[in-house]
């Protein structure tokens, strides 16, 4: 595909090069497109989006490709390695990248916009006067609209149907967690958790938030509740290494009402960030 230059930063030329990509007649950008155009972490445009879903609409300002659709579109477009093992795949339109420019709200992601905007999104078009073809060429390409229309509205059903099945798998992930197996449904409703936010290495501040949050809501203080728990063990002659290997977890589940407190935090947070049942997404 062909890649275009943009200009940045005081009207210098910059070597970033941007491979176009199209999606439904349209240009569109991948996540990592778009967060090294304006540059951030990719992190930074999947966080933008998951804590600000209401204000993103499908197909108006980002495309979701997944199932057969995402193995076309990345059989056709991508060559990117990293993308092998996606599951999911965000493309985000014109007016997607404008409402992440508002979100990151940076000097530079103002100032890279403009540049996409008179560039990357404005494409010259070759426009055929349909009404000067012969009526044998009208019929056929009225004929191969409809085709391509039919074709295009049965992939957008497939789509929700997945995404359908998908809710429907992560409501049943979240309802289910109750307070006898706790532990290990919490874990993995933190894992996926964490997933949606870039990755195993986020588990760590998702449970931050979590702790956080119980502690406000229940009046504990759960560092303190660890660090009485450790005293008393080693008062009753307990090893170092057992007492290090206490967490607040293990304070949790000392109290029920902390694990009933601890087990809708964690129900609350999964519906908050849009935690899906399908594994390697990418966004």
């Amino acid at each position: 595909m062909k890649k275009i230059n943009l200009t940045i930063e005081n009207g210098q030329p910059v070597a970033t090069e941007i491979k176009a990509v199209e999606i439904n007649g349209q240009r569109v950008l991948t996540t990592e497109q778009l967060a090294e155009v304006y540059g951030v972490e990719p992190i930074r445009i999947q966080q933008g989006f998951i804590r600000n879903k209401e204000k993103f609409q499908k197909g108006k300002h980002y495309f979701r490709l997944i199932g057969e659709e995402l193995k076309e579109f990345k059989a056709n477009y991508l060559k990117d390695s990293s993308l092998k093992y996606a599951s999911e795949l965000m493309l985000w339109t014109e007016r997607g990248a404008n409402r992440h420019c508002k979100i990151l709200d940076t000097d530079k992601a103002w100032e890279q916009f403009d540049n996409l905007e008179e560039t990357y999104f404005r494409v010259k078009e070759n426009k055929v006067e349909v009404n000067q073809l012969s009526p044998e060429l009208q019929m056929f390409n009225n004929l191969f609209k409809a085709l391509a229309t039919t074709e295009l509205e049965q992939k957008k059903l497939n789509v929700a149907v997945q995404e359908t099945k998908e809710e429907v798998q992560a409501i049943r992930d979240v309802v289910k967690l109750d307070t006898t197996s706790w532990k290990e449904d919490s874990t993995k409703l933190i894992n996926k958790i964490a997933q949606n936010f870039g990755g195993f290495e986020y588990i760590r501040e998702v449970r931050k938030e979590i702790y956080t949050l119980l502690d406000k809501r229940m009046g504990v203080n759960l560092e303190q509740r660890l660090t009485n728990k450790r005293r008393r063990m080693a008062d009753e002659g307990v090893c170092k290494s057992k007492r290090d290997r206490l967490n607040k977890v293990s304070v949790i589940g000392d109290d029920k009402k902390l694990i009933e407190g601890y087990v809708s935090i964690v129900k609350e947070m999964a519906i908050k960030y849009g935690v899906k049942a399908q594994r390697g997404c990418r966004y």
